[in-house]
């Protein structure tokens, strides 16, 4: 009786052993989770050498190009790769310019106004969207996402603005395109995905809907509201073409923008400078290098603000596009 009862224990003993799985040698993780590979590291570098090159050698040339003279810059035959006797002769001229400094005013002013307008309509939008029980926020939205394929065209937004006397006036530089969809989209997401227990509690203390938005669903929100306050600004600094449209003939109304293509686009000198003409040969600055000064100087205010926003877009862009 014990050997068998002993036979019969092995027995299961021998079929509990075989039923459990034997441990896997390999990894069963995704293949992107896995220990990076020599090979992978090295490519991986030489990808992001190539893109950082891509990016900062043109940048180098602009930067050195501006700083040239102009016997380095006849010595290179157009653009200066390394430096070879350099000056500051262009940004003097160029910041010497009122039309230049009376556009960086002029772009600085656009760029703040506009992203506050922007920004402002944006929320309230995004925020009434997000709210299900709020009135016809479907029926708004389907309207929306309509007007991010079908447009009336540019010469009937050109009848509208200027039939309401926009033509020649700073607000037509701002209020035809201060708003994007496809930004009110983004937050919409990120508000609708705000914590409902945050919300019920302050509404059982008796906050109401604009204390809400400013208290609760915002300050959850700042990186997506940091970028797209980005977003905007960066298309407000860089518009030049509502300036062709509705004031083409003011200068003393250009954003810096719109003098950067005047000068290098169309081969004309800025206003008032002594090199106003690629023919005078009698010039202390190279057109060349004044041109490269004018895109530095478009370029270093977002050089700067970029970094103080750089790190909210992973948090703001992606965390806003996966949910919802």
């Amino acid at each position: 009786m014990t050997n068998t009862l002993t036979i019969g224990r092995k027995a299961r003993e021998r079929s509990t052993t075989a039923s459990v799985p034997r441990h896997r040698t390999r990894s069963a993780r995704p293949p992107w989770q896995e220990p990076p590979t020599t090979v992978g590291q090295a490519a991986k570098g030489l990808t992001l050498g190539g893109m950082l090159a891509v990016v900062l050698v043109p940048l180098w040339i602009i930067v050195v190009t501006s700083f040239s003279t102009p016997g380095a810059i006849n010595r290179a035959g157009g653009l200066v790769v390394w430096p070879d006797g350099l000056t500051t002769e262009a940004y003097r001229e160029m910041l010497g310019d009122p039309t230049v400094s009376t556009s960086l005013l002029v772009s600085l002013a656009i760029t703040g106004v506009g992203t506050a307008v922007s920004m402002v309509v944006s929320v309230l939008c995004a925020y009434g969207l997000s709210r299900p029980r709020s009135l016809g926020h479907r029926f708004v939205l389907v309207l929306l996402i309509i007007t991010m394929f079908v447009s009336g065209g540019l010469i009937p937004t050109f009848l509208v603005v200027t039939g309401l006397g926009g033509y020649d006036q700073w607000w037509a530089l701002i209020l035809p395109g201060c708003v994007s969809v496809f930004n009110i989209l983004i937050l919409r997401s990120f508000y609708s995905e705000t914590s409902a227990e945050l919300i019920d509690a302050a509404r059982m203390d008796g906050a109401g809907d604009w204390r809400i938005l400013w208290s609760v669903v915002l300050p959850t929100s700042r990186a997506v509201t940091a970028v797209i306050a980005l977003f905007y600004a960066v298309g407000y600094w860089n518009s030049f073409f509502n300036v062709m449209l509705y004031m083409p003939t003011d200068s003393q109304k250009w954003p810096l923008q719109y003098v950067l293509l005047t000068y290098v686009n169309r081969g004309v000198g800025l206003p008032g400078s002594i090199n106003a003409g690629f023919g005078n040969t009698h010039a202390q600055t190279a057109p060349l290098s004044l041109q490269m000064a004018v895109v530095v100087l478009t370029l270093v205010p977002l050089l700067i603000v970029y970094p103080f926003v750089q790190k909210h877009f992973r948090t703001g862009v992606l965390t806003g596009a996966i949910k919802g």
